[in-house]
């Protein structure tokens, strides 16, 4: 599976599979009461970090494990998620547990390789795995493909000398990618404490609700099919994950033809349309539409704000993701229960004050140069640690080449 090049004297290429046992996991039948909620961890293929695992969010029972497929891997068991969304993610645990039917579990009962040793190499390929388990209706991972892994096997005295290389790097390495996400999340919380600050301290005398000032308030739908009916290209359907504050996102921008983009008519989106995420963990988000992506549609998380004539869309989005403001959306007036959905309604009788078109021009000429500004440091920031994460992935294949 792996590009076979040469390698230094005393190691060898070995096959994943001859190396090691491997075997995935199952889930109890969820109407089972007796099944779950027991002292036996079960972990899922969305919990793999790619790194140490030591808990689990769900339990199983004895009985949950002798009546399913379900497997008790034992601590230290290297794993990999096979199909989904985490396909190729990986995990070394440090508890026991059962896994469900996503997870390939490699046990190292041969005592051929350290198990950190083959974590560091499989996460070498990760890319080339990902490629590879593209083709089906979803990517998969097979047992048979991940037996068939060509593994650069040296002795295991030098696998140590490898590992205990690759921990040192990549902890200062770690550590430097840490300190830019800080530099971001900084960033961010800077910004909104600008926009916290600017709309404080307008003089807002009057407000009204949304829907005085909208032509139209409305969100979309999924084709049949979900995800199994979207194309590789056509009229673009926007989803909760492009639509981030900072603005709009292209990754995971799905596709729909003519005759299904038409069933979406009236959720056609125009320029300067202000979209905002209603469901799910993203909820509150909100960008103005990317017009170099018209014609557009949305999905069923996704509401369309048009403006009438007299709001700067720019004016409301910066009003919108304005932390106090925000919160407001987020957060129900009774006990301050977070808000898993924004209806229709809420956001027709929501607030929004009402400021001359010279203030508004001001305010969105002042945020602009701010949000430029912070913009420029937070993209210094994210190409470092571009960088760094590029370095990760030289030292790991100049280590598997014998270089390091």
């Amino acid at each position: 599976m792996s590009e076979l090049y040469e390698l230094p004297n005393g190691w060898e290429w070995k096959k994943l599979g001859s190396l090691s046992t491997t075997t995935s996991g199952g889930t109890p039948k969820r109407n089972e009461k007796s099944y779950w909620n027991g002292n036996i961890g079960w972990l899922k293929s969305g919990e793999l970090n790619d790194g140490y695992i030591d808990k689990v969010e769900e339990l199983i029972t004895e009985e949950g494990l002798k009546k399913s497929s379900a497997k008790l891997f034992p601590k230290g068991t290297l794993l990999i998620a096979m199909y989904g969304a985490t396909v190729g993610k990986l995990g070394i645990l440090d508890i026991e547990t059962t896994t469900n039917q996503a997870i390939c579990g490699i046990l190292n009962d041969k005592k051929m390789f350290i198990t950190k040793y083959m974590f560091y190499f499989l996460k070498s390929i990760k890319e080339k795995m990902l490629i590879d388990s593209f083709g089906g209706a979803q990517p998969n991972l097979s047992q048979t493909y991940i037996k068939d892994i060509d593994i650069p096997l040296p002795p295991l005295s030098e696998q140590q000398r490898i590992v205990s290389k690759l921990d040192l790097l990549f902890e200062k390495i770690d550590k430097a990618i840490a300190l830019h996400q800080k530099n971001i999340d900084e960033a961010n919380v800077f910004m909104g404490s600008v926009l916290n600050d600017v709309f404080g301290e307008l003089k807002i005398n009057k407000t009204i609700p949304l829907k005085d000032i909208t032509t139209k308030i409305g969100s979309g739908a999924t084709p049949s099919g979900g995800q199994k009916a979207y194309k590789t290209e056509g009229i673009s359907l926007i989803r909760s994950m492009n639509v981030h504050d900072n603005g709009f996102r292209i990754k995971g921008l799905a596709f729909i033809d003519g005759e299904q983009a038409k069933k979406l008519d009236n959720v056609t989106i125009e320029e300067n349309d202000i979209l905002l995420n209603i469901t799910g963990a993203s909820v509150a988000r909100c960008c103005i539409v990317d017009k170099d992506y018209l014609p557009e549609r949305v999905n069923q998380h996704v509401s369309i704000l048009r403006l009438k004539d007299g709001m700067i869309p720019s004016f409301l989005h910066y009003y919108l993701i304005s932390p106090s403001i925000k919160s407001d959306l987020l957060f129900s007036s009774s006990g301050g229960a977070t808000r898993e959905a924004i209806t229709k309604s809420m956001l027709e009788e929501f607030q929004v004050p009402v400021v001359s078109l010279s203030i508004q021009q001001k305010t969105v000429k002042y945020l602009n140069e701010i949000s430029q500004k912070i913009e420029k440091v937070k993209s210094v920031q994210k190409e470092k640690m571009a960088n760094l994460k590029a370095l990760k992935a030289s030292i790991l294949d100049s280590a598997f080449r014998g270089a390091l």
